[in-house]
C-alpha cells in the first residue's frame, strides 16, 4: 500500500528509469494523474502536460463508465454498453463530457494545445487505472497523434486490465494488481480527490523548474 500519491508517483518513476533522459513526454491524465505526473516527469526529466480525458458514465450511474472520450475527440465505448445504452442516452453523455473536456482545458491547460506527439515516446499515466476507460481513450488520441511509443504507467489497476493494455501499447507499467481489486483508493493509506486549483499547482511548479531565466 502506497502513503499518497506522493509515494506512489515517486515509486512509479523508479520502475521507469530507463525512460530518464530520453526526452519522453509525460501525460498526466487530470485531476489525481496531474500529481502523479508531476512525480514521473520529474524524475525523468521529461516533459509534462496534462490531457483531457473524460469518463462517459451510464445515465442512471454516472460512476460506472461505459467509456471515455479523449480531448480530440478520440473515443472508446465498451462492448457491453453498446447492448444496455441507446444511441440518444450516449450522445447526451458525450455531448456533457465534451463541454467539461473545454473547461477543463481552459482552466487547467490555460488553452494551451498539447504538445506535439509524433515521434515521440508517450507515458500516460494516471494514480491508478479502474475500469481502464480513460486511459484505452486516451492510447486512442496518441495513436491518432502518431506518437513513437506508447507506455501507460500506473501505482495500481487490476490485473485484467493491465492484460488488456499489454496487448495495445509497447510498455505497461504498473506497480500493485491486488487479487481483489474495487478501486483506485484501496492502494492508498491517504487518498482523497484533488480540485482543479490542486491539480493545476503542479503544472506550474513543474513550469516554474523548467523554466529559462530572462537573458
Amino acid at each position: 500500500m502506497f502513503k499518497n500519491r506522493k509515494d506512489a508517483a515517486e515509486k512509479l518513476a523508479h520502475a521507469l528509469d530507463r525512460y530518464r533522459n530520453t526526452n519522453a513526454l509525460v501525460l498526466g491524465i487530470p485531476r489525481g494523474g496531474a500529481e502523479t505526473a508531476y512525480y514521473v516527469a520529474k524524475y525523468l526529466k521529461a516533459e509534462l502536460a496534462l490531457v483531457i480525458t473524460r469518463k462517459l458514465g451510464y445515465p442512471i450511474n454516472p460512476e460506472a463508465a461505459f467509456g471515455a472520450v479523449a480531448e480530440d475527440g478520440s473515443m472508446y465505448i465498451s462492448e457491453t454498453a453498446r447492448q444496455t445504452i441507446t444511441t440518444a442516452e450516449m450522445n447526451d453523455v458525450l455531448e456533457q463530457q465534451k463541454l467539461e473536456i473545454q473547461r477543463r482545458i481552459e482552466k487547467l491547460r490555460r488553452n494551451k494545445p498539447l504538445p506535439n506527439l509524433k515521434g515521440r515516446t508517450v507515458i500516460i499515466t494516471d494514480d491508478g487505472i479502474a475500469t481502464g476507460a480513460t486511459i484505452l481513450a486516451t492510447i486512442a488520441l496518441c495513436k491518432r497523434s502518431e506518437a513513437g511509443k506508447i507506455v501507460v504507467a500506473a501505482p495500481i489497476a487490476g490485473k485484467r486490465i493491465n492484460d488488456v493494455l499489454s496487448e495495445k501499447v509497447d510498455d505497461v507499467i504498473i506497480l500493485e494488481t491486488p487479487r481483489f481489486y474495487r478501486a483506485v483508493s484501496q492502494g492508498y493509506e491517504d487518498f482523497y480527490n484533488l480540485t482543479d486549483e490542486e491539480a493545476l499547482a503542479f503544472v506550474d511548479k513543474w513550469e516554474k523548474e523548467h523554466s529559462i531565466p530572462p537573458v
